[in-house]
C-alpha cells in the first residue's frame, strides 16, 4: 500500500493545473483527472453550446463549454460540460468563473453517478445557480433540477418532451437539435 498523496492548496492547484496538458478537478485539497469523452458526448456539447450561444447573442449572458473552470467557495474547482453566466465579473474573467445560472453535464457511463450525486451537491452551493441539467446521449434522457423561489431543488424530466426547457434563460432547445448527429439508442 502506497502513502496517501499530500493535499495541496487551491492556489498551488491552480498554478500546477494551468501547466498541465489535461484537465483536472479539485475538491478540498484533492486532485482528480478528467477522462476523455466519446463522440456522442462531444456532439451533444457542441449542439447545445451552439444553440445556447445563438439564443444568447445580444443578451447580458454568455455560454461556455468544457475548458472553463468554475470555482465553488475556496475548496472546489470543476469543469462543467456547458454553463451560462450573466455575471459581470464572470464575463470579465479570463479563467475562473464563479456565478453560473445554468450548468449542463452530458453524462457518460464513467461519470454518470458522480454527475448525479456529488457534483450536483457541489454545484448547488452556488447561490447564482438556477438550473442543473443532465443529458444522457445514450438513452436520450434529459433531466433538470431547478431551484424554486423558496430555494428548494425540484426535479423535472424532459425526456419525453419535444424540447429542453430552460426557464432560467427564458427559452427552450428542441431535443432534435440537442441530439442532432447522435445515433438513437439501440432496441
Amino acid at each position: 500500500m502506497g502513502l496517501p498523496l499530500p493535499k495541496i492548496s487551491l492556489h498551488d492547484f491552480l498554478a500546477w493545473e494551468n501547466e498541465q496538458p489535461d484537465k483536472h478537478e479539485y475538491y478540498r485539497g484533492e486532485v482528480f483527472a478528467m477522462v476523455g469523452a466519446r463522440r456522442s458526448h462531444g456532439r451533444v456539447i457542441m449542439n447545445l453550446g451552439r444553440r445556447l450561444s445563438e439564443r444568447l447573442d445580444g443578451s447580458p449572458c454568455q455560454a461556455f463549454a468544457e475548458s472553463m473552470k468554475i470555482q465553488i467557495a475556496d475548496d472546489t474547482i470543476l469543469y462543467p460540460d456547458i454553463f451560462v453566466t450573466c455575471d459581470k465579473a464572470d464575463l470579465a474573467t479570463d479563467m475562473i468563473f464563479r456565478a453560473p445560472v445554468l450548468v449542463i453535464e452530458v453524462l457518460s457511463p464513467s461519470t454518470q453517478a458522480y454527475d448525479r450525486s456529488r457534483k450536483f451537491a457541489l454545484y448547488r452551493r452556488l447561490e447564482s445557480l438556477r438550473e442543473y441539467v443532465l443529458v444522457d446521449p445514450d438513452t436520450r434522457r434529459v433531466e433538470a433540477l431547478r431551484r424554486s423561489a423558496d430555494g428548494q431543488w425540484v426535479f423535472h424530466d424532459m425526456s419525453e418532451d419535444d424540447a429542453l426547457a430552460l426557464p432560467c434563460l427564458g427559452f427552450a432547445v428542441p431535443l432534435a437539435q440537442v441530439f442532432d448527429g447522435v445515433d438513437p439508442p439501440a432496441g
